[in-house]
Order: C-alpha cells, then structure tokens, then sequence
C-alpha cells in the first residue's frame, strides 16, 4: 500500500523542534522595526552557523569596494610612473615612512611593461574577490532564508489546524492562504536580500566615507553637504511605502479570495451566467492591486534616484571646489581615487533607502503572520488530560446550551444516550441537531453545561483522544486529491488492504471501485470531483467503517443515496451499530424508524422524545413531520 501524502502531515510537527524558543514571545512582541528584527533574529536563530557565515562574508564583501578603489588608484600611480613620494600623492604621505620606503622600492624595482600587465591583473583579481564574497554573503543568507520560512510555514499551517471550528466560520479561507503563502514570501524577501544589504552596504559605506576623509577630509566635507536636502522627501515616500505595503498586502488577499471563490463555486457561475460580473470584479481587484504595486514602486526609486542626484551634485561642488581652490587640488590618480569613492558611496546609499522601504513592507506582511501565531484556541487543552473509555460508556448532556455570538441555538439541553443505542435527532432545519453533534466531537464547548461520556468531562480529555474514539459521516462529504484507498485509510492510518476492501464492500462502495482504471488506486480529484455525490458519500461511509469507532455520528449520512443503494448501505450501518452508541441526524424519517430513541428539537429544545410508535401516538411535532413526508392522513 502506497504511503499517503495526507498522512505524512502528522510528522511536521518534529520539524518544529528546530524552531528558537523565543517564537513563543511573537504574540507580545509588538512595535517599532527593532521588536521586527528581533523577530528576524529568532526566526533565523536554528541556522545561527550559516547565518553567522553569510554575515562574515558580507562584511568582507563590504569592505572589498574601498579596497577596490584603493587598488585603482594604486595601479594607476604605478601603470604610469606618478610614484614620485616628492609629488602631489597626498594619501601616500599619510602612511608610515617604513610602508612609503617599501612601496617605493616596490615601483622602481618593478618597472617595465611587464610589471605593468601585472599590476594590472590587481584589478580583476580584486573583483573576482569581490564577486566571490558577494556570492558566498548572498547564497548563505537566501539558504537560511528559504528554511526559515519554509519551518515559518510548517509552523502557521499545523497551528491553524489546531484552532477550533469556530475559527475558521469567521474566517475567509483565501486569506488564510494569502498569509500563509504571499505574507511569508515577503519576509523571505527580507531575510535574504535585505538582511544581505544591512550588513553588507553599511560596511561598505563606512569603509568609503573613512577613505576620502583619510585621503580628502575637505573634499569629502564639500562631496556630502548635499545629502540633507534628500532626508525630507527619503522620509516623506519611506512614509508612503509603509502604508501602501500594508495595502498591497490586504489586496493580495482579496485576489486570492476571488479566484478561489470563482473556481470552487464555477458551475454556480455559469449556471448563472456570471462570467461577465466575475470578470468585472476580478479586474477591479487586480486593479487596485496594480494601484498599490505602483504606489510601492515608487515609495521604491524615487529616493534612490534622488540619492543619485545627489551624488551627482555632490561630485559638480567637489569640481567647483577645486576650481576656487587650485591648491588643494589632487592629482591625477588621487582624484581618480577620489572621484570612484564618492560615485561609489552613493550606491550603497541608495540599497540603504531600499533597504528600509524593503523592510516596511516585510514588516507589514510579518505582522499579519505573526498576529496569526499569536491566536489563542478557544477550546484549550487539559493541563493533566484524563483518559477516555467510549465503549460501553453513556454519553450525557448535562444542562447543555450554547450560543453563536448572540444567537442562541441550544437550550438547557438535558439527555442520556445510553451505551450501545441508536438516537435519532429529527427537526428542521435549524432547530440546533449537527451542534449537538459538533459539542460531543468537541468542535466548540458548551456556553454552559457540561457534556459526560462515561463519568469523564470531554474537556478533561485530550481533544485527539476524544475523535480517535468517534467516527463520523456527514452530509457534506469531505475527499482529499488522493487515491480512492487513503481517503479510505483516513480512518484509521495504517489500516490494512484487506480493512480497507471489506470497509468499501459493507458501505457498497466496492462494485463502483473496481470499475475504474486503476481500482482502489484511482485519484479522485480534488473534492472527489471524478466521482458522483452518491460516490462520494458511500466512500466517507467506508472511512467510518474502518476506524470501527465505539461512537458513530451520522449527519445525513445517505442523503445523497439512491433507495436501492441506501437500503444495502442502511443494511451495513444496521451491522455496523451493533455494539456502538449511534446518533443519527435525519430529515428522512424512514430512515429512524427503527432508533431506540427519537428526539424531536426545535428552537434549541428537545420537544418530544420516544419511538417512532409512541411519537406517532402522540400526535405532535413528530407526527405532522412524518404526515407532511409521507402525505399521510
């Protein structure tokens, strides 16, 4: 048997252990870019080696551009004989006379065309190191990166799953994928390229502002008087990015939503003919997408190009200067030097600026993230869980009521289901049968009241103890894009071929099986989609079968079934119940006649209880529904 892919969620959880501890303080750490790093930091903590590795290299990778510049200049004083320490090479005369004596034995001991091809080759070679250390800063920092977010990822998703039902019935499931997918892409983004520019771009930074104020002080002084003028506006549109990067954010939700809601409800859309208004409201959402997109864009480059601007500016004083200050003009390879510096330290000025609008925007999509991780369940575990004993056991509603919000749907509800008897729970539609189904499956907790099997509180139990001891079959059939055999095995994971064959054979499901082309191998689409809704149900019939559960809920459970079809598969439930506490929502009649135990609801209330004869007999609730679906008088 082919192990499923289903199955294989239950060992994500052990990848969790390399998550940092301190994810457990994300729920209260809110604020300004300092906690959001803090964040980053624990995030990447697991990977603290490679981490630290694509660190080191960045910084090295920072300081390989000043050196490059130096080695220019360098090469161009050897290249064409502007050696002479007498001269005008200002930055020569600040190094120590033991290093001047060297590098001038070194120029004249090394003249000749020869020697010049080899100071030469300097250059190339320091842009391989360049390149080199850049690549090495990257590739470590994009690796910590893709494994941070894909455990980020493990971690939201396993603890969406843990979070009750009424979780998801306020939530909207596109959105939900929007942050587990877009949401984490983004703070991808930051990790890798932007963590890569913060320490690589402030190294390489200083290491150039700390070379023309060796070599140039007054120069530089006059190369960066222009750089106030951009703090205003590098603040105004920083400003904007930040909102339009939340924005963008809660836009990409809304596509997600549209599309996945067009896809899943299609035939409803074409039945209706409403290709055309879809398309219109599809086009308006990616609309004030791209709106947003573009806002961000610029948030993006108009500083940069500013920066440049400003580096260009910066450079036009620095040629006025030494227009209105002849001596203080440096030679020919002191200015080469001095003119790559200043072009240089613009760029990383410029992936600064980037750097912070990048960082907005992966803090507004962090925050989504971690507002996620910080959601408490409702339905808490036991501290000290007790252990669970279905078989044989009664099943007691203790003073049950629960409520919606402010909608009421049960009342005081006070029941016994004695072991191994069949209840039956008719009314319309409404009148609150699948909640008190849902309470015992402990999907929500009771408003107040209590609910007992055996002697134990069902919230004194661990909640996966609780569902392993209760099998399930409801109206709305549930399949997986699997084989026909692990929606089967869902049941009970590692069920047996020869389990999972007499399961389909009791819920009538074999005949159809065995017709398809690759039998119980055969996929069935998502949603099932390649089998009919009778398909279907009987398939979810034959997964209650195989977990051979001591307590078995019923919601509608052959309601998409034929009658000579449910009449075989009513046969196997009757086999199947032999032993187990049965409870069996029901709006066909026919199908309860024969329950130990028939109660009427309406309203949240248990209006009449009894067999089907005394019900009859009484001529109540029970009675007008069996005479308005028979048409009896």
């Amino acid at each position: 048997m082919k192990p499923s892919p289903l199955n294989k969620r239950r060992r994500w959880p052990v990848q969790m252990t390399k998550i940092s501890p301190c994810v457990r303080t994300w729920g209260t750490i809110r604020g300004g870019m300092i906690e959001f790093l803090q964040k980053l930091r624990c995030l990447a903590w697991p990977y603290k080696l490679r981490l630290g590795l694509g660190i080191l290299f960045g910084i090295f990778a920072g300081l390989a551009e000043p050196l490059m510049i130096v080695v220019v200049g360098f090469v161009y004083s050897v290249v064409f004989q502007q050696a002479d320490m007498a001269g005008s090479e200002i930055w020569w005369k600040k190094l120590s006379p033991g290093v001047q004596h060297w590098l001038t034995d070194l120029i004249q001991t090394s003249s000749g065309v020869g020697y010049s091809f080899l100071f030469l080759s300097a250059i190339p070679l320091v842009f391989i190191l360049r390149g080199l250390l850049s690549y090495l800063n990257i590739y470590l920092l994009h690796w910590v990166s893709t494994r941070v977010i894909g455990d980020l990822r493990v971690r939201l998703f396993t603890h969406l799953l843990s979070l009750p039902v009424s979780f998801f019935s306020a939530s909207r499931s596109a959105e939900l994928m929007s942050r587990i997918l877009t949401d984490t892409d983004t703070l991808r983004a930051s990790l890798s390229n932007s963590i890569a520019s913060l320490i690589k771009d402030p190294v390489t930074l200083l290491g150039i502002v700390t070379l023309l104020l060796w070599q140039q002080p007054e120069i530089t002084v006059v190369s960066l008087l222009v750089l106030p003028v951009c703090i205003v506006p590098i603040s105004i549109y920083s400003r904007k990015g930040r909102k339009a990067a939340r924005t963008l954010q809660t836009a990409s939700a809304e596509l997600t939503h549209s599309m996945l809601e067009s896809f899943t409800g299609n035939r409803i859309v074409k039945a209706y003919n409403m290709e055309a208004a879809v398309g219109r409201e599809f086009k308006a959402i990616v609309t004030k997408f791209t709106s947003n997109y573009m806002r961000l864009v610029r948030s993006l480059e108009i500083p940069g190009a500013l920066l440049e601007v400003a580096g260009a500016v910066g450079l036009a004083c620095v040629l006025a200067y030494m227009l209105h200050q002849p001596d203080k003009k440096p030679d020919a390879s002191a200015f080469l030097t001095l003119a790559l510096a200043i072009i240089s330290m613009y760029r990383p000025m410029k992936m600064l600026v980037r750097l912070h609008a990048s960082l907005e925007q992966a803090r507004a999509a962090s925050e989504r993230v971690f507002e996620l991780l910080a959601t408490r369940s409702t339905l808490p575990e036991p501290a000290v869980p007790k252990a669970l004993q279905a078989a044989g056991a009664d099943i007691q509603f203790d003073g049950v009521s629960f409520a919606y919000g402010e909608k009421v749907v049960l009342r005081e509800i006070q029941l016994t289901v004695k072991a191994g008897s069949l209840v039956a729970l008719v009314g319309a539609s409404g009148s609150g049968k699948t909640t008190l189904t849902n309470l015992i499956l402990r999907f929500y907790d009771p408003t107040s009241g209590r609910i007992l099997i055996g002697k134990t509180d069902v919230r004194e139990v661990a909640t996966r103890d609780l569902r392993e001891q209760i099998a399930i079959v409801t109206q709305e059939t549930v399949l997986f894009n699997d084989t026909i055999r692990n929606n089967i095995a869902l049941g009970r994971p590692g069920a047996t071929d020869e389990q999972i064959v007499a399961a389909a054979k009791k819920a009538q499901a074999h005949e159809f099986i065995i017709e398809k082309p690759e039998g119980y191998d055969t996929s069935i689409g998502e949603r099932g989609v390649t089998l009919s809704g009778g398909q279907r149900q009987r398939l979810a019939i034959a997964r209650a079968i195989v977990k051979d559960a001591p307590i078995l809920i019923l919601d509608e459970a052959t309601s998409s079934l034929d009658t000579e079809i449910e009449r075989a598969v009513q046969d196997a439930f009757d086999r199947l119940m032999i032993g187990r506490t049965t409870i069996c929502i029901a709006h066909r009649l026919s199908t309860v006649q024969n329950a130990d135990l028939i109660l009427v609801m309406e309203e949240g209330r248990i209006v009449e209880q009894g067999t089907h004869s005394e019900l009859l007999a009484r001529k109540g609730v029970y009675n007008n529904l069996y005479r308005l679906q028979f048409k009896t008088t």
